[in-house]
C-alpha cells in the first residue's frame, strides 16, 4: 500500500511536535501505602518531525504506549521515550501523563475515612540533549491570612487553595530518576499551609481544622516558601517549581506566588 507518510513534502518546514492528544487512557501507577493503584489518565505523546517528511504514523504511538502502560512511574519513561524515537525514527520525542490520585484520608478527631483526589503528573522529553522528566502534584489546601488575624477584633477570613509542585529528581547511576512518592509530595504541600483539606469532616473535625488553620495563619507567599524549604532539604531534588494560589474569600482577585530552584 502507499505510505503517504513518508512521501516527500516540498515546503521545507520542520516540525517541533507532532503526535497525538488527549487520549484517555487506563494506567497503573505507584502508591506507597498499597503498592498499586489504578487509575485513568489523559496523554499526549508526540516527536519531531523533519521538514522532507509528509507525515508521521500516528498508530505507532499506541503500539508503543501497549508496550508500557502496565505500571506507569518517572522511570517507565526512561524506557518509554527511547521506545518511542527509534519506532517513530525521530531526534526528539515527549510523553505528557495528567491523571488523578486518591488518597485515603482520616478526619482529624473522629477518624472518619475519605477519599481525596489529588491531580498529578508525569511529563517525560528526549532529544539529542538528554532526557528531561519532571513529576508534579496539584494540592487542594486551606490559608488564613495573617493580616486578617492582626487587625481583626472577630477571627479572620480564610480560603482555599493550590499548591503545584514540579519537581526533577538527582538521577541513580542507571540514569534513571531517583523516586519521590506521590504521597510525599502532598504530604509538603499540606503542611506548607494553615491547614489541609478533607474529604469528610464531623462537627468535632471542623472545630479541629478550623483552629488548625486560625493558629497557622500563612500568605501566599509564606506558602512557596514553606514548601522551598522542604524540597531544598530533600537531597532527592534536583530542581523544582512551586506555584500557589489563594482563592480570596473577601478579594474580587486571587492570590499568586510562585518560586523555582535549582540545585547547583
Amino acid at each position: 500500500m502507499i505510505d503517504l507518510q513518508n512521501s516527500t513534502d516540498q515546503r521545507n518546514i520542520p516540525i517541533d511536535e507532532v503526535g497525538v492528544c488527549d487520549i484517555c487512557y487506563p494506567i497503573t501507577v505507584l502508591d506507597k501505602t498499597n503498592g498499586s493503584q489504578q487509575t485513568v489518565a489523559s496523554m499526549s505523546m508526540t516527536v519531531n518531525l523533519p521538514h522532507q517528511f509528509k507525515g508521521t504514523h500516528m498508530s505507532r504511538f499506541f503500539e508503543v504506549l501497549n508496550e508500557y502502560h502496565e505500571e506507569m512511574t518517572i522511570s517507565t519513561l526512561a524506557k518509554f521515550l527511547p521506545a518511542l524515537k527509534q519506532r517513530l525514527e525521530a531526534e526528539t520525542a515527549r510523553v505528557e501523563i495528567r491523571f488523578p490520585y486518591f488518597l485515603e484520608k482520616l478526619a482529624p478527631i473522629s477518624k472518619s475515612a475519605g477519599l481525596m483526589k489529588y491531580e498529578c503528573s508525569f511529563v517525560g522529553q528526549a532529544n539529542t540533549q538528554g532526557n528531561d522528566y519532571i513529576q508534579g502534584v496539584n494540592v487542594p489546601v486551606t490559608s488564613l491570612c495573617p493580616c486578617s488575624k492582626a487587625i481583626s477584633k472577630y477571627g479572620a477570613h480564610n480560603q482555599r487553595g493550590h499548591v503545584s509542585i514540579e519537581v526533577r529528581t538527582v538521577r541513580k547511576a542507571n540514569g534513571n530518576p531517583k523516586l519521590i512518592w506521590i504521597e510525599e509530595l502532598i504530604e509538603v504541600a499540606e503542611k506548607s499551609a494553615s491547614a489541609p483539606v478533607y474529604a469528610l469532616l464531623k462537627r468535632e473535625d471542623e472545630k479541629a481544622v478550623t483552629e488548625q488553620a486560625y493558629e497557622n495563619p500563612v500568605f501566599v507567599e509564606d506558602i512557596v516558601r514553606n514548601v522551598g524549604v522542604r524540597l531544598m532539604e530533600d537531597t532527592r531534588v534536583a530542581w523544582f517549581q512551586v506555584k500557589a494560589i489563594n482563592q480570596e474569600s473577601i478579594h474580587n482577585h486571587n492570590a499568586f506566588a510562585r518560586i523555582e530552584w535549582s540545585r547547583n
